[in-house]
């Protein structure tokens, strides 16, 4: 199926369509609009790993495919450099509206200063994390997180960015 989700891809990208040509098809739309942002995620993720030297390549086509996950990319003054596109369904933000801000942005009232005390610690000392966060939505409603970040090198042991993985969970 994999092969078959990949050439479908290119083949419709590469004719831009916007919408599918059969009206027959609308109940299969919305799982084409997907697929296509998925993949333009993922070769974004992959430019951007390219780009930086990451010197590991990350799960994306899983985390997206599979999983569901939204990713969000920062560099290493933690301002977000890529948000995948499927982060409107969880928050109401468009990627192009969290570019270059911080992840604190999803942040309110009720989200926990421990939680994100030690989310802070873990990303001075560059390692991985796992929590789940109370974050808000553009809306201003609540909804739980379960955030896992990492640091990313490049292939000379640098830091270059921060890659996180995320889901709403009950």
């Amino acid at each position: 199926m994999k092969a078959y989700d990949d050439a479908a891809y290119r083949f419709y990208k590469a004719l831009q369509l916007k919408c599918l040509p059969l009206n027959a098809w609308d109940i299969y739309g919305l799982y084409f609009d997907t697929l296509c942002g998925n993949y333009e995620d993922i070769v974004s993720l992959q430019r951007l790993s390219e780009v930086n030297g990451w010197s590991h390549s990350a799960s994306f086509r899983e985390a997206l495919l599979t999983k569901g996950q939204i990713i969000i990319v920062t560099d290493t003054a933690l301002k977000i450099v890529h948000a995948s596109h499927n982060i409107i369904l969880m928050n109401g933000y468009r990627p192009d509206e969290v570019l270059g801000k911080n992840p604190k942005m999803f942040q309110g009232a009720e989200t926990s200063k421990k939680t994100t005390g030690e989310i802070r610690k873990a990303i001075r000392e560059e390692l991985p994390f796992e929590a789940v966060i109370r974050n808000y939505r553009k809306d201003g409603t609540a909804y739980n997180c379960l955030l896992k970040g990492e640091p990313i090198f490049d292939t000379k042991g640098k830091l270059v960015n921060f890659i996180a993985y995320e889901k709403e969970v009950a």
